[in-house]
């Protein structure tokens, strides 16, 4: 399974009840062998947090209670 499914599933079974309450639009960068997390306000906050803690594993970047981190293009 990828990072990315990894740090989903870490997501969807145990933080976004936890985080959305109070985190809703921030980032949350996940390692998701650890299952360490990391909440900030922006995007690259959460990365650098992640990668800062774990330089030798990958995170994946979720913006809390969106479909997306980001979004491209016009609406």
């Amino acid at each position: 399974m990828s990072v990315t499914h990894q740090a989903k599933a870490v997501y969807e079974s145990d933080l976004r009840v936890r985080l959305e309450a109070d985190h809703f639009g921030e980032f949350v960068a996940i390692e998701p062998l650890s299952r360490d997390f990391y909440v900030a306000k922006t995007f690259i906050e959460a990365a650098l947090a992640a990668k800062h803690a774990s330089p030798d594993r990958t995170s994946f970047v979720i913006r809390i209670g969106h479909e997306a981190a980001v979004h491209l293009g016009v609406a």
